[in-house]
């Protein structure tokens, strides 16, 4: 991670400089002073580039005089429209424009210290790279800011602020990693052992093999298995962080991942063209493990559950066949149409069994399901399937706010109609047309009265691109509006509206 320090707001003796300059401009505190201190450089160059400040506008001035290698001034826009998520996006931009330096700081002007720690936030969060198989890169291609020094007005203010930040950050990355990893690394097994390392955050970790889960009945997930020779795991992570008056009285929240850690589709199998992405087909588990490691390292003030279930979907002699038909640990039967529609199954069995034991205030599944979403929305939003007015609008509404952007789909009988099965309760799949909606309405059945959202996050789990604060790869969605939906909403006097 990018080493971050909170710093007195002064002109720095040398190294580069980042600005963050607000529309007009009108140069104040450092800006002024290193304008000063180049003889005039920014206002020349301003003028000179027309920049005025607008958000995501950049004026970059090479060896001016002072000692200073550069200055980077990042437009923000007017000030009156300023979020903390425009500021994380403009620290990102800062770390891409400093990533040559190796001695650099962020002015962030007059920004209150709640806002110099986003700009901070934003600029780590951009600055990661999954590098750990990579043993002959040149020097010249590797980034050499290791270090980033925000000057603040209030720099111990911004410190505070910083702390919990940074545990998110965190959470952040370890779900980055984690579908980042190449599947014969992380196999189910191994990604339930990196789950039991949250318990040095004091997170409760419970794993489940398969001869518990076929013990308990989990015939739909168990199913999903049965081509592959890694065996299966379910994780339960539980964080109890309801103050000491509230512990017990309050239904936990629940958060419920799939975590296919690679799938061929089984006997269903797909086509070899983009198979190697399906290693991120666990990027709804990653989300909520990485959800928990930033609920546990800020010590949320809430209790929260979080289950993920782990499977590998391969093709064998042993594979699980279309036209079988399983016992889910619900009791309810499903008539397996096609193997490569596998997800939905995972989730089925641990969400009747996430709400049979913990009861939870309510429950929202993160998944890569379908296609379809992504023929739908691209790779903007992830499709929001939701029971529950209060909770949808709540998902929604934090979405919008921290980049993690949801769009509501339907639900409705039309579409469960379409899994109705000639010899078995239901059917895996619904056919092509509204696939994704079909796919939500078997899950639903699976909920059983609990408020309930399912996420389908299939085109924003990984980008194809660079973007303010995720550099191409795997994005970590899911984290960050897990994290604000808890902050916002159940914690503190948000939880007594």
């Amino acid at each position: 991670m990018l080493a971050i320090d909170f710093a007195q707001a002064t002109v720095p003796a040398s190294g580069a400089l980042a600005l963050l300059v607000p529309d007009g401009p009108v140069l104040t505190g450092v800006a002024a002073e290193a304008d000063q201190a180049t003889g005039g450089a920014l206002t020349r160059a301003f003028a000179a580039a027309k920049f005025t400040g607008k958000k995501g506008s950049t004026c970059t001035i090479l060896a001016p005089a002072g000692g200073l290698s550069r200055v980077v001034a990042i437009g923000i826009g007017k000030p009156e429209e300023l979020t903390a998520f425009a500021i994380e996006e403009a620290g990102g931009a800062a770390a891409v424009a400093l990533a040559s330096e190796t001695d650099a700081a962020l002015a962030t002007g007059t920004l209150s210290p709640d806002l110099a720690a986003s700009a901070a936030m934003g600029a780590v969060l951009r600055a990661y790279r999954f590098d750990r198989y990579r043993t002959k890169e040149k020097a010249d291609d590797k980034p050499k800011l290791a270090a980033l020094s925000i000057l603040s007005a209030d720099p111990a203010a911004a410190v505070t602020a910083w702390e919990p930040m940074s545990a998110v950050a965190d959470g952040v990355f370890l779900a980055r990693n984690l579908v980042s990893e190449p599947p014969n690394v992380l196999f189910p097994a191994e990604m339930a052992e990196r789950c039991q390392e949250l318990e040095k955050l004091g997170v409760k970790v419970e794993v489940f093999g398969p001869k518990e889960m076929t013990k308990m009945g989990f015939g739909m997930l168990m199913g999903v298995s049965l081509g592959s020779v890694t065996e299966p795991r379910m994780v339960v992570m539980r964080w109890n962080g309801a103050p000491k008056g509230k512990k017990g009285k309050a239904k936990p929240l629940a958060f419920i991942g799939k975590g296919v850690t690679f799938d061929t589709g089984g006997i269903s199998i797909k086509g070899a063209g983009g198979m190697e992405d399906m290693k991120w087909d666990m990027a709804g588990a990653g989300a909520v493990v990485g959800a928990m490691a930033a609920l546990a390292g800020r010590k949320a003030k809430v209790d929260v559950v979080g289950l993920v279930g782990l499977v590998e979907n391969m093709p064998s002699g042993a594979a699980q066949r279309p036209g079988d038909v399983v016992t889910s640990y619900s009791g309810q039967t499903v008539e397996i149409i096609n193997t490569d529609a596998e997800g939905r199954l995972v989730l089925g069995d641990v969400l009747w069994y996430c709400q049979e034991r913990f009861e939870p205030a309510f429950m929202v599944d993160l998944a890569t399901l379908t296609g379809g979403i992504i023929v739908s929305l691209g790779h903007e939003y992830a499709g929001l399937f939701s029971n529950d007015e209060p909770l949808a609008q709540k998902l929604l509404a934090t979405g919008t706010a921290w980049g993690e952007k949801l769009w509501r789909m339907p639900l409705g009988d039309a579409y469960d109609k379409m899994i109705k099965s000639e010899i078995a309760d239901m059917k895996n799949v619904g056919g092509r047309p509204g696939g994704s909606i079909s796919a939500a309405c078997f899950i639903q059945r699976f909920v059983n009265g609990v408020p309930w959202a399912h996420l389908d996050i299939a085109g924003t789990a990984w980008s194809g691109k660079d973007s303010p604060t995720i550099p191409k790869g795997a994005t970590a969605y899911g984290v960050r509006l897990i994290d604000r939906l808890v902050a916002e909403h159940y914690e503190g006097d948000a939880a007594a509206e």
